[in-house]
């Protein structure tokens, strides 16, 4: 830790769950309730990063991004007549 710049907070469990969780949200908003599970997703992503795993929870965040997108217009595809 002696190596740490100051500002960096030391990653956390915490962060790291929701980071996962918000991955897992990402896919889930692909094929089910793109605009809630997407930005359920981008608010865990961002928690995780603030929390500490931050290369990962931003990561997470545009991932969650981009499940609703891609979501949203797999609907749209589907059920436009």
């Amino acid at each position: 830790m002696a190596d740490m710049p100051a500002t960096a907070r030391p990653r956390s469990s915490a962060a790291r769950v929701c980071t996962i969780i918000a991955f897992v949200f990402a896919v889930i908003a692909i094929f089910f309730l793109p605009p809630l599970f997407g930005l359920v997703g981008l608010i865990l992503g961002i928690v995780g990063a603030v929390l500490g795993d931050k290369p990962l929870g931003w990561w997470a965040a545009a991932a969650s991004v981009a499940g609703a997108v891609i979501g949203i217009i797999i609907a749209y595809a589907l059920l436009r007549h």
